[in-house]
């Protein structure tokens, strides 16, 4: 693929966070409550609506499915309002949409159905949540920042990972020289996924693969790390369906420095991110896209290693900042900007141009 443009490693936005103090915990409220609509009842929209929950400044208000009895046995389970789902006059996301007690909607449909989706909310004039990756391309990607900006609607993408204290710790150690000079970065993120067309894992039209589901964890070390590369080289396995099953990229930048990662949908690996530096290394422990520690091993000295406690599922760390962002009048999170999804959705068009991965979206553009 034609080589990235390098960047600082440390994500940046245009626009600039407020000066208000971070709360002593992400439960605490940071301003009005914000009434949220939900779009989708599978398994992460459950999740991450747990977490929603224990903001003290989040309303669960409304859910939408294509079966309406699914939204409403959500609906019940969490608390929500409103139950939306399709009928012989419209859909249950255009009902949801109508509704002008919902501000902001989360979705939590599969990958191929993210644009479409998050460009009806923005267009209805909500803010939008969206489930990682942000769309199947760069162009959907494009599209959509272009229209929030021009709505003056909050748009993020909901890489959670990137808001977690382990990683920002992490992060903030590597990058004040607590490892030196950085020579090389490795992350892995795969497990044994049973073989079910209709999954979306499996299903070329949602988007399935290795790719777009996993790739972006490893993605947030190395490019938490390095930054963007100046050249990405993917290697990989497709099945008859067309679908990625597994992929290694490296990731070249200046002077020889490199990242090394894997995505696998067929073998449990580590599930670590060990990044190398001239004083010394650090490794993550438990699985990297949600840490619960690291350890540093200096070259000199004895390792040292730092815990962190779970809060919820620990997707209260994303949702706090959306609901801040929301309350604060700002379009993007200066922790996951437009500038970080839309560069990572080429990087990730390179890699499948060159192992030869497309879907249905691409073909709509």
């Amino acid at each position: 693929m034609a080589p990235c443009e390098a960047r600082a490693r440390a994500p940046r936005s245009p626009t600039p966070p407020c000066a208000a103090p971070t709360p002593p915990s992400p439960l605490t409220a940071t301003g009005r409550p914000v009434r949220w609509g939900v779009v989708s009842t599978g398994r992460i929209a459950h999740t991450v609506t747990s977490d929603l929950a224990l903001l003290e400044d989040s309303v669960l208000h409304a859910v939408s499915s294509r079966d309406a009895r699914r939204a409403a046995a959500f609906a019940s389970e969490h608390g929500f309002a409103s139950s939306h789902g399709d009928d012989a006059e419209r859909t249950g996301l255009a009902a949801l949409l109508a509704d002008p007690d919902v501000e902001a909607v989360y979705i939590a449909t599969p990958h191929g159905q993210h644009f479409k989706a998050a460009r009806q909310a923005l267009a209805a004039g909500k803010h939008v949540l969206c489930e990682k990756s942000l769309t199947i391309n760069a162009a959907e990607a494009i599209e959509l920042v272009e229209l929030a900006r021009t709505r003056g609607l909050f748009l993020m993408e909901a890489v959670w990972t990137r808001f977690l204290p382990a990683v920002h710790r992490a992060l903030e150690l590597i990058d004040s020289g607590g490892l030196g000079d950085i020579s090389w970065v490795r992350a892995d993120l795969g497990f044994p996924a049973p073989y079910d067309r209709t999954w979306r894992l499996w299903d070329p039209a949602a988007g399935g693969g290795a790719l777009l589901d996993l790739a972006v964890y490893p993605l947030t070390w190395a490019l938490g790390t390095l930054g963007f590369p100046h050249s990405v080289q993917a290697a990989g396995h497709l099945n008859d369906d067309g679908v990625d099953t597994q992929e290694s990229l490296t990731l070249g930048y200046g002077s020889g420095v490199q990242a090394q990662l894997l995505c696998s949908l067929t073998g449990a690996g580590p599930r670590e991110a060990v990044i190398a530096g001239s004083t010394g290394w650090l490794r993550t422990a438990g699985p990297l896209n949600n840490p619960s520690s690291f350890t540093v091993h200096p070259l000199e000295g004895e390792p040292r290693t730092e815990h962190f406690e779970p809060v919820g599922r620990n997707y209260v760390y994303e949702l706090r900042e959306a609901t801040r962002c929301i309350q604060q009048g700002l379009l993007e999170s200066p922790t996951m900007s437009w500038s970080d999804s839309v560069d990572t959705m080429h990087l990730l068009d390179g890699v499948r141009k060159q192992l030869g991965i497309s879907y249905p979206n691409d073909a709509a553009r």
